[in-house]
């Protein structure tokens, strides 16, 4: 009883420091005051991509001598309300996770939005006219509270049995834990990574969320508070809890807080290599890796325009973002494609 009353005291007291974490401001969108012209190329969509990808845009343009070439830019997932793209655009609603962004990019002509940020794969609801192309590598595991009632690891089987709520309890997983409630929780719907979570814990077969899921948060924000209680766990990129934790990428709301990454079937180093700072070996071989991508419409990507030839130049294989690229990937804890970037898959 007092080993769990220590570890309730613990996730308190990281639960109070968050106020202060949380009210920072964090960096997003172009810069203020940049508007992007009706030439320049705008993206939407994932959370996990955002930050990375407005790193890119900003080397990229510095990278750039002729004052008319189109410029890169991209939208933060949050907050909520409507966003005007670029100058002339149709006003839309922020496009808040990688399906939103593709539904965003599929509603709206190269006027408003020109690619979408995604988390995932292409899946048979997308359009087989959406280019899905290859930008780095991540993972997906679990976080959960430090010094709460989590253990270090659990197996895919756990995770699917959590999250349809067959079990509720952490002692039915170990009869050493805590006999107390878990609290499973999820990104919000659309998020490329809840989709592809509950796709690996189903062995390939996506898992419906049971009752006892909440999916009020935002994804990779161990800020939020409601993150902050002994019974918590959430499915978290590695490479964006990398990027926060051992680089500083992480501002504002867009933190770990309180949680610690987890592993999954006892995967030896697990997914993190502390040493190197990048994602486990071992980890990235299982099937909770993935990459993440770039959204194009085909007609716009494979245009034999100078528009084409340009979003080529920078998102295609042998493109900008490819080989320049390579420094801000790392930074942001997501590993290189040394094959394969700027690849093309379509649903």
């Amino acid at each position: 009883m007092r080993k769990t009353a220590a570890k309730l005291l613990t996730v308190a007291a990281l639960a109070t420091s968050l106020a202060t974490v949380a009210g920072g401001t964090a960096v997003a969108d172009p810069a203020a005051g940049v508007t992007p012209r009706a030439v320049d190329i705008v993206g939407v969509g994932s959370d996990t991509t955002q930050s990375l990808l407005n790193q890119l845009s900003a080397d990229y343009n510095a990278s750039l001598t002729d004052p008319n070439a189109p410029r890169l830019y991209s939208w933060d997932a949050i907050p909520t309300g409507t966003i005007t793209t670029k100058t002339g655009a149709t006003p839309i609603t922020r496009p808040n996770g990688s399906g939103a962004g593709i539904n965003a990019l599929n509603a709206n002509t190269s006027a408003t939005v020109d690619f979408a940020r995604s988390s995932r794969g292409p899946v048979a609801t997308d359009p087989t006219t959406d280019d899905f192309v290859a930008l780095a590598k991540d993972a997906v595991s679990w976080a959960a509270p430090q010094g709460g009632n989590a253990p270090a690891n659990l197996t895919t089987a756990n995770l699917k049995d959590i999250y349809t709520c067959t079990v509720t309890k952490w002692n039915q997983i170990n009869a050493s834990l805590p006999a107390t409630t878990i609290k499973p929780f999820l990104p919000q719907t659309g998020s490329g990574t809840r989709s592809f979570f509950l796709q690996a814990i189903g062995g390939g077969t996506a898992v419906t969320p049971g009752a006892c899921v909440n999916s009020s948060v935002q994804e990779n924000q161990g800020s939020d508070s409601q993150l902050a209680v002994a019974d918590a766990l959430v499915p978290y990129s590695v490479a964006h809890y990398i990027g926060q934790v051992y680089f500083g990428k992480g501002s504002g709301t867009d933190v770990q807080g309180p949680l610690t990454i987890r592993n999954i079937d006892g995967t030896v180093g697990g997914p993190v290599d502390t040493v190197n700072k990048v994602i486990g070996d071992n980890f990235a071989a299982t099937q909770y890796s993935r990459v993440v991508y770039n959204v194009f419409r085909d007609a716009d990507f494979n245009a034999a325009t100078t528009r084409g030839a340009t979003l080529r130049g920078i998102f295609g294989a042998g493109g900008w973002l490819c080989t320049n690229g390579t420094a801000d990937i790392k930074s942001f804890g997501f590993l290189p494609l040394d094959f394969g970037c700027g690849s093309i898959t379509t649903s």
